[in-house]
């Protein structure tokens, strides 16, 4: 089907089965491979392994971020610009998008090979437990240069109509690496760095293949000659900066986190802590799945200027984002002791009675998180940028931040209870945001409906 044919004719309901059921598989399928690798250092290598990994993926994660930035920054223009009819732009602004993140991942990249000791030390990490942090970081670092800009080119498919593709694209990278990291690991024994040369590798080829249909004409974008400008960048910049800052803030919360249970609880609070982060990175991307598959859609009516169709296709977003988010709060709840021994082979009795006791805490977060979740992204495809970077910096730095000072003579219990209070803060600010964007709307001079 066509792009603009499923973007501007498809009824609602219809559209968000064919673009958000498989957008959420599509993400949850390319987060897969970030659970699999913490199951098989945990179950390969050992709670310091496992502890070490939880360690470096922030650092790892804020590498991948900037391409991230530039992907979903790209995609809302591209998309509004295919809606108004100008073509020739959307395939400048493709063509300048990947290009810039070649160059960011080169940079970034050898920023971290360089720093990945000094920041190991200053995280508290010694010994063998900073040493395998720093390899599976390196390799990683070395390896961004073509393997970041994966995270870029699933936005560039789905705007393209590409949608199973897309899934299929990302059920092939996470198939290929883990059976990649199984080999390396369990077959050949190799370290920590294995675990990451196995996913970079999985990366690399699903790079080449998604880009076989921009290469070779059959997309509706396709390569031109670039031109840079300012006010492109600039445009890039602010629409990709809500999931940057996002990104970004929360990886720095997970480093300020980390510091401080090295020093609470050591290696098992850094493990547990990391459990958490696995339990809420296979949850996470079907929200994220779900609602970043119905952007584009919602960018081209948005510059079609069919607002009731850009608020029916919202509702359905909103609606399944609870279900997902709710159902989610029950699954955890109920079987904490399975999820931590998904990670941990054979858990000391202090590390099951901490990690079942987070667990069940931090399930609470999933009440709420939905609808600061869908909000974000509804600001986000209409190009409200101000207003998403409010909601993702404070869900993912501020409050939590604010939250570790306020509860921190509660201990480790203070730093799970974090993750649920964050969470209505948050929804508390989405309320605020979603009532003046309506108020905005019905002003006599906003733009009316075509």
């Amino acid at each position: 089907m066509d792009s603009r044919e499923l973007f501007a004719k498809t009824p609602p309901l219809r559209l968000f089965f064919i673009a958000a059921l498989p957008g959420a598989v599509s993400m949850l399928a390319s987060a897969l491979y970030q659970m699999l690798d913490g199951v098989f250092v945990g179950q390969y290598l050992g709670e310091t392994a496992f502890a070490a990994l939880n360690l470096a993926m922030p650092f790892v994660i804020i590498n991948f971020a900037l391409a991230d930035l530039i992907g979903v920054g790209s995609a809302v223009p591209i998309s509004v610009n295919l809606g108004k009819g100008e073509k020739r732009e959307a395939n400048n602004i493709f063509t300048c998008a990947c290009i810039m993140i070649i160059i960011a991942g080169t940079a970034v990249g050898a920023l971290l090979y360089a720093f990945a000791p000094a920041l190991m030390a200053l995280m508290g990490a010694e010994g063998e437990f900073a040493a395998l942090a720093v390899q599976y970081m390196r390799v990683y670092a070395l390896c961004s240069p073509v393997t970041t800009i994966i995270f870029a080119v699933d936005n560039y498919l789905r705007i393209c109509g590409y949608i199973r593709g897309s899934m299929w694209l990302n059920i092939l990278m996470s198939a290929l690496s883990a059976v990649l990291e199984f080999l390396f690991l369990g077959v050949f024994n190799f370290g920590i760095w294995g675990a990451a040369l196995a996913t970079s590798l999985g990366m690399l080829i699903c790079v080449l293949i998604a880009f076989v249909p921009f290469l070779r004409g059959w997309a509706l974008l396709s390569f031109t000659k670039p031109r840079f400008s300012m006010a492109m960048t600039r445009q890039i910049v602010s629409c990709g900066s809500p999931n940057f800052l996002n990104n970004i803030a929360g990886r720095i919360t997970s480093i300020i986190m980390n510091a401080i249970l090295v020093r609470l609880g050591g290696e098992t609070a850094v493990s547990v802590y990391g459990i958490l982060m696995f339990a809420d990175g296979f949850i996470q991307p079907l929200l994220y799945g779900m609602c970043d598959s119905l952007q584009p859609a919602v960018g081209y009516n948005w510059g079609a200027r069919a607002f009731s169709r850009v608020r029916a296709i919202e509702k359905c977003c909103f609606t399944a984002s609870a279900v997902v988010s709710l159902g989610s709060t029950v699954l955890v709840a109920l079987i904490p002791g399975l999820i931590t021994r998904l990670f941990v082979s054979d858990p000391a009795p202090e590390v099951m009675e901490m990690s079942v006791t987070a667990l069940r805490i931090f399930a609470l977060t999933y009440i709420t998180r939905w609808f600061s979740f869908a909000t974000q992204s509804y600001m986000l495809a209409i190009e409200k940028a101000l207003p998403a970077s409010l909601i993702s910096v404070s869900t993912a730095l501020v409050f939590p931040v604010l939250l570790i000072a306020a509860l921190y003579p509660l201990g480790l219990t203070g730093i799970w209870m974090n993750f649920p209070l964050t969470s209505v803060l948050a929804g508390v600010m989405s309320i605020v945001i979603l009532k003046k964007l309506r108020a905005g709307l019905n002003r006599p001079d906003a733009p009316q409906e075509e």
